[in-house]
C-alpha cells in the first residue's frame, strides 16, 4: 500500500524554471516557529470539547490551522502544553486546564497533546512543548489553588498572583518533573521553557549573581532530566529579546540577563540549551543590534527571534507591515531563524503578514538545524526505486529504521528534485517534502513538464541528514496530458465557472507554498508569475482552499 504525507494520495510537482523570490534563500536549515498560544483559547481552540462532536470541531479547527501554517513555510509549532500550573494533556502531576473543556479539571474527552504531535508529524513539522515554567496564574484560580496546597512550599504570591519561587532548590525538581511526564509519554521534538526567570513585580532587591545561579538551577535539572529520557528532544526557551546592554545601546532597564536573571547565552555555551527564541518585540535600534548580538552568541546552537507581529494589530501598537519585513529580510541574511508571536495575528494575515511570510519569505521549505550528537550520522536509505505509472513518478526505498520505533529512533525522509542530475541537495529550492513518515511517494508529472531526477535523504532524531541515494528520470517521465489542465497562454489563467464561495485564487507553488493570490475571476492574469508548473486553488475568507487544476507558463515556446 502506497503513503503519502497526509494519510491520503497527494500532488507533489516540481517547478521547471526556480521561482523567483524578492528575499533570499539563504541557506535550507533555518528554523521557522509559531508560538501556538491556548491559554483562554487566545489561538486555540475557540470551541470548548464537552462531546464527540464538540471534540472533533476543536480538531479540525486546529489541523485547519496548520494546514495555513504548513503553507507559510513554518516548520516548528512551539504549543502552550503547561499553561497556569494545569496542562493540555492527562498529567498526573497538575490538572487539565480549562481551555480544552471549558471546565477547569476536566478532559475534554481526548488527549489533545498526542493529537498534535501526530498531526505536526504528519506535516513535516515539528512539535515543541511549551512550558510556562515560574507563573502559575491568580491566586485563587484553580491551578495556583491546587498547586500551593500540594505543594506550599513553593509557591510565592505577589500580589494577586501566584509564582513558583526560583529561590526554592525543590523548584528545580518540580518543574523538570513536569518536562520529564511530557518527555516520556509523547514523541515531542522540544521542551520550550517560557518564563524561565524572575518576575519583573519581584518584591526585594535581587542579588543578580546569586539570582541567575537559581533559574540556572532549574534549567541545568530540566534540560538534563529530559537528555536521560530522550538526548533528542530539543531544549529551548524564549528569554527577555535584549541579552544586556551592549556597548553602544542601552536595553533601558529591560533586559534577560540583569533584570530578570536569564544567562541564556551563557546556557547556549553550556549545552543547556540546544535553540533560543529570544522575545525581540522592538523596532530599530531596539531590534537590530540586539539581534547581531544574539548571533554573535550562538556558541553552536541555533536563534530564532521572536518577531511581535501582534503590534501590527491597530488594537496594538498599529505597526506598518515594513517594520516586520525589513526585520525578515535582516534575519535572513544573517543566518537567523524567524518566530512568530502569535499564531491568530499570521492566520488572520493582519496586515498582510500572512501573505508576506507565505509568498514573499518563505519561497522555499527549510529543514530545521541539526543537533551535535556523539551518534553516527543516519544511515541513507537504500534501493530507491522510481516507476512511470499513470502519468506519476512513483518513488519507494527501504530504511533500516522506519517510522515507527520503539525507542523513538526513527528515520525520517527528505525528497529532492530537480531538472538536472545529479540533484543538488544543498538547494532549498530542490526539496519536495520534509520529514516524510512513509518509504513512499507519489509525484504526479503531467505533460508539458521535464523529466524529473530524485534524490531521498534520511533524517534522524536529530535533525541530522543521510547522505543521498538518488535516481536519474526515466525516458517515459513525460506521459499524456492531465485531465485536470487548466489553460494559460503565459499571461492569463482562464478558470472554468464553477459555483464556489472562493474570494480568491492562490496560485501554489510545487512544494506547497502559495506564490502568490489574486481576486477571484474568470480570467487570471498571471505575468507576473515565473515560468513554472502551478496548482490553482480557490480561497474563501475562512481560510478554506479547493484545488481547480494544474497549470504550466512556459513563455519560451
Amino acid at each position: 500500500m502506497k503513503h503519502s504525507i497526509f494519510g491520503v494520495k497527494i500532488a507533489v510537482f516540481f517547478a521547471l524554471c526556480a521561482l523567483a523570490a524578492t528575499i533570499s534563500a539563504k541557506g535550507k536549515h533555518e528554523i521557522r516557529a509559531v508560538w501556538l498560544t491556548t491559554i483562554g483559547g487566545l489561538d486555540w481552540p475557540h470551541y470548548y470539547a464537552q462531546s464527540p462532536a464538540s471534540a472533533e470541531k476543536q480538531k479540525k479547527e486546529f489541523t485547519d490551522m496548520l494546514d495555513r501554517l504548513r503553507l507559510a513555510g513554518i516548520n516548528t509549532v512551539l504549543l502552550q502544553t503547561r499553561v497556569r500550573a494545569t496542562t493540555v494533556y492527562p498529567s498526573a502531576i497538575e490538572p487539565w486546564d480549562g481551555c480544552m473543556s471549558g471546565r477547569p479539571g476536566l478532559s475534554p474527552g481526548y488527549d489533545p497533546l498526542a493529537f498534535a504531535v501526530e498531526e505536526c508529524h504528519r506535516r513535516g513539522m515539528e512539535l515543541h512543548a511549551w512550558v510556562v515554567s515560574i507563573p502559575i496564574g491568580k491566586w485563587n484560580n484553580y491551578g495556583c489553588r491546587r498547586l500551593r496546597k500540594a505543594r506550599p512550599d513553593l509557591v510565592k504570591r505577589i500580589g494577586d498572583e501566584g509564582f513558583i519561587d526560583p529561590e526554592k532548590p525543590a523548584a528545580a525538581s518540580y518543574i523538570a518533573s513536569i518536562c520529564a511526564e511530557i518527555t516520556s509519554n509523547y514523541d515531542i521534538d522540544g521542551i520550550h521553557l517560557d518564563y524561565i526567570r524572575y518576575p519583573e513585580t519581584w518584591k526585594g532587591r535581587i542579588d543578580h549573581v546569586k539570582g541567575r545561579a537559581n533559574i540556572t538551577r532549574i534549567v541545568r535539572s530540566t534540560t538534563e532530566t529530559v537528555k536521560r529520557l530522550k538526548p533528542w528532544v530539543k531544549m529551548s526557551c524564549s528569554p527577555v529579546g535584549k541579552h544586556d546592554d551592549l556597548s553602544r545601546f542601552s536595553s533601558y532597564g529591560w533586559n534577560a540577563r540583569t533584570k530578570v536573571c536569564q544567562d541564556a547565552q551563557q546556557w547556549l555555551a553550556d549545552g543547556l540549551m540546544d535553540q533560543l527564541y529570544p522575545m525581540m518585540y522592538f523596532r530599530g535600534n531596539q531590534f537590530y543590534p540586539f539581534a547581531i548580538d544574539w548571533k554573535e552568541n550562538v556558541h553552536g546552537g541555533s536563534v530564532a527571534p521572536g518577531l511581535g507581529i501582534y503590534f501590527l494589530s491597530p488594537r496594538e501598537k498599529d505597526w506598518d507591515v515594513e517594520i516586520i519585513r525589513r526585520q525578515l529580510h535582516f534575519l535572513r541574511d544573517e543566518g537567523l531563524g524567524q518566530a512568530f508571536f502569535r499564531c491568530k495575528f499570521l492566520l488572520d494575515n493582519v496586515k498582510g503578514i500572512y501573505d508576506l511570510v507565505s509568498d514573499e519569505v518563505n519561497v522555499y521549505p527549510s529543514l530545521v538545524p541539526p543537533l551535535v550528537s556523539a551518534t553516527p550520522l543516519p544511515q541513507p536509505p537504500r534501493d530507491l526505486v522510481l516507476q512511470r505509472v499513470n502519468g506519476t513518478d512513483r518513488l519507494s526505498w527501504i530504511s533500516d529504521k522506519p517510522w515507527p520505533q520503539s525507542d523513538g529512533m526513527y528515520h525520517l525522509f527528505n525528497i529532492y528534485a530537480s531538472t538536472t542530475y545529479p540533484v543538488d541537495t544543498s538547494d532549498p529550492a530542490n526539496l519536495l517534502a520534509s520529514r516524510l513518515q512513509s518509504t513512499s511517494l507519489d509525484v504526479p508529472t503531467p505533460s508539458g513538464m521535464k523529466p524529473l531526477h530524485y534524490a531521498v535523504t534520511s533524517t534522524d532524531r536529530f535533525s541530522r541528514e543521510s547522505s543521498a541515494v538518488t535516481t536519474a528520470a526515466p525516458s517515459s517521465s513525460c506521459g499524456s496530458r492531465h485531465d485536470n489542465m487548466l489553460r494559460c497562454d503565459g499571461t492569463t489563467l482562464f478558470l472554468p465557472i464553477v459555483a464556489t464561495d472562493a474570494a480568491y485564487l492562490a496560485v501554489e507553488s510545487t512544494v506547497g507554498n502559495i506564490v502568490t493570490t489574486r481576486p477571484y475571476a474568470a480570467t487570471v492574469d498571471v505575468s507576473t508569475v515565473p515560468d513554472g508548473f502551478y496548482v490553482a486553488r480557490t480561497l474563501n475568507r475562512k481560510g478554506t482552499a479547493h484545488r481547480l487544476g494544474f497549470f504550466i507558463i512556459n513563455r519560451k515556446q
